[in-house]
């Protein structure tokens, strides 16, 4: 099973959709897909008309149940899609207490890594949605994966979120002793804009091969995905938006093959 976490400390910047598209892509071809929403706010979970605070269990169960995980009481907390090989673990806002609740307990970092090594065998990949905040969330979905894409608005004060994101990743590779692979993705990008194109071009020369050759476009095809509760790969698979992020899905799985 493949994990990847979708971060970025600022909030805007496409990560439910990138989310939810590589997600829709990866189930199309024929991958069992997880999707796991760690933002309080829910806005994956929603996306999918799954409204978190009506259902038995969630992701809060997971972290709440921690010490008695079994396969089983992961599974329970799944819902389906309108795709058969694409699944959900929504979110609830009982996540915002995560941090004083549970916050100085000790492993408290590495339980959704517990939780999808339970369960690894009934998935191809995992694709984390992550709050824009550094809390005890945002730690587990980083523990837990492979590989972060980080999806960056390409405009002035996105660049500023996303050097905080990597002084977190440098925090994170030292208290894990580990090394973390991740990929910039440039969204929401326009040609049109000087102020875009200024933006890719900073990013370029900034962070290098870090960041990905291509970019996400502006699409408004995926504002109406969003509405149909529907990925935008299969709401309207000859959407530019939606050629762009294959484009990127065969890019990261090229990289994943590398390492």
């Amino acid at each position: 099973m493949i994990v990847w976490t979708i971060a970025n400390q600022k909030g805007g910047v496409g990560k439910t959709t990138t989310t939810v598209t590589l997600g829709g892509l990866l189930a199309q071809k024929k991958k069992r897909v997880l999707l796991v929403d760690t933002d309080p706010h829910a806005s994956l979970s929603y996306y999918f008309g799954v409204d978190s605070e009506e259902l038995s269990s969630s992701v809060y169960d997971v972290f709440v149940a921690s010490k008695h995980l079994t396969k089983d009481r992961v599974l329970d907390c799944l819902c389906s899609t309108k795709l058969d090989s694409l699944f959900i673990l929504p979110a609830t806002m009982a996540l915002a207490t995560l941090d004083r609740r549970m916050g100085n307990q000790n492993g408290m970092g590495l339980i959704l890594k517990k939780a999808m090594d339970l369960i690894a065998d009934e998935f191809d990949y995992v694709l984390m949605d992550c709050p824009p905040v550094l809390g005890v969330l945002m730690v587990n979905a980083l523990a837990a994966c492979r590989r972060i894409i980080v999806p960056v608005q390409t405009e002035f004060l996105a660049l500023k979120g996303l050097d905080r994101m990597m002084h977190t990743l440098e925090i994170m590779a030292k208290s894990q002793q580990r090394e973390f692979d991740y990929l910039i993705v440039p969204t929401m990008y326009d040609k049109r804009v000087n102020a875009a194109v200024d933006a890719y071009q900073t990013l370029r020369e900034h962070y290098g091969d870090k960041v990905w050759s291509g970019v996400i476009p502006v699409d408004t095809r995926f504002r109406e995905a969003s509405q149909a509760q529907t990925p935008p790969s299969v709401f309207s698979p000859r959407a530019r938006g939606v050629y762009a992020y294959d484009k990127l899905l065969k890019h990261i799985q090229s990289l994943d093959k590398k390492s």
